[in-house]
């Protein structure tokens, strides 16, 4: 009787030491990890406020967590001059079109519609076109979409700002509730940029985009897909100057005289993030840029941190 007595005492304390967690220590566990990741979030807020106070010129900051929507503003409703970021909006439109006319319409832009080089075309700032061979090289929409995000091909975006049409974008626009972003003229028109055309957006604006991009709220999963691939090219920019290296980011920067701007989406393992830094006025265009990059690094490794608290 003794050992059956004693047999039972053990299963019965074995049972007891495998108790699960109570839901309050579970609520507790929980409740600690969001307020340690609302901590690093004030502090990331805080940091970006003290670079745009430092910034020797006009600095808009957005920064849009992309699980749950959370967002760090700094004049972000603040009109600038887009430069070439204003290429994201032509290239998702270009996609657009592919996919109306892979349902039938008509007159719209595809992917592989073929160009014949004209070098009439050219202008400042091409790199990749610059060196066609004139009556002899065809290239597609595809590739030029390629030039255009790879190179920031002038003449690339030039073309397909024709083919795709500037008010189809503009109304693209404006379907994903976007006011502020317009593409008013072509690359290199310093004419109508002198009459006030300028290509603009906010950094709000800029973020929405992305966030319509990487949400898919305008494509098919294949051809969202493909874009952001596209949109992925390393090339040379600065948001992803300062990260890691391996680490996917869908971004197009741009520059003008005294104006430096990148947006794009960081992918950060279970935590990808959306930012736009846009700046005007800049004294020292290497410090924009570097300041570009710090805001990214900073962001980054918030987003790095919350990723791994929640494996």
């Amino acid at each position: 009787m003794k050992l059956a007595a004693f047999i039972t005492l053990l299963l019965v304390s074995s049972v007891f030491g495998q108790q699960k967690p109570s839901p309050l220590a579970t609520a507790s566990s929980s409740i600690g990890e969001q307020s340690s990741g609302d901590s690093l979030w004030k502090q990331l807020d805080n940091r970006v406020g003290e670079r745009v106070e430092r910034f020797d010129g006009v600095m808009g900051v957005v920064i849009v967590d992309l699980t749950d929507g959370r967002m760090i503003s700094r004049n972000g409703d603040r009109v600038f001059p887009t430069a070439s970021s204003i290429k994201i909006a032509i290239l998702l439109e270009l996609y657009h079109q592919d996919q109306e006319a892979q349902a039938g319409a008509q007159g719209k832009a595809k992917l592989d519609d073929v160009y014949n080089f004209d070098p009439k075309e050219l202008v400042e700032f091409s790199q990749i076109m610059a060196g066609l061979t004139p009556g002899v090289t065809r290239v597609t929409n595809g590739d030029l979409a390629q030039f255009m995000v790879a190179v920031s091909d002038n003449t690339a975006a030039n073309i397909l700002i024709d083919r795709v049409g500037k008010d189809n974008v503009n109304a693209m626009l404006r379907g994903l509730g976007l006011t502020k972003t317009m593409l008013r003229r072509k690359m290199m028109d310093f004419a109508a940029a002198r009459r006030g055309e300028e290509n603009v957006s906010t950094p709000q604006e800029m973020t929405r985009l992305l966030e319509a991009i990487y949400k898919s709220k305008l494509l098919n999963k294949e051809l969202n897909q493909q874009l952001v691939k596209q949109l992925s090219t390393l090339k040379e920019s600065y948001i992803p100057h300062d990260l890691p290296a391996g680490v996917q980011v869908a971004n197009k920067p741009g520059n003008l005289q005294n104006v430096r701007t990148d947006s794009g989406i960081v992918f950060v393992k279970d935590r990808p993030f959306a930012m736009s830094v846009m700046t005007s006025n800049a004294s020292d265009e290497r410090a924009a840029e570097r300041a570009i990059s710090e805001i990214a690094l900073e962001a980054y490794r918030y987003f790095e941190m919350r990723s791994k608290s929640s494996q």
